[in-house]
């Protein structure tokens, strides 16, 4: 298995998510990327229970994610509606 997600499953993440052409630092772009990877990472550590290290890099996404949710719910609320039910987040 791969250590993180692949170049076309990223740029199709990309495409999908991007609010105009070229972009990749957008809140709903590094989001879905994130998301892409803690559901990687989360995989990884149901069969790898005891690796620390990688659990520890999984929760330092999950906070950075958060903040980025956050913040994008103070600055436009419809944005993050739309974004939370696309990647299913909130169930």
């Amino acid at each position: 298995m791969p250590a993180s997600i692949s170049n076309v499953r990223k740029a199709e993440t990309i495409a999908k998510f991007a609010q105009h052409q070229g972009d990749t630092g957008s809140p709903e772009v590094q989001v879905a990327l994130l998301s892409e990877r803690v559901a990687h990472l989360t995989e990884h550590l149901k069969t790898n229970a005891k690796d620390h290290h990688s659990r520890r890099g999984l929760l330092k996404m999950v906070g950075t994610r958060r903040a980025l949710l956050d913040y994008l719910k103070r600055k436009d609320l419809d944005r993050y509606k739309k974004l939370i039910e696309t990647l299913g987040l909130r169930r």
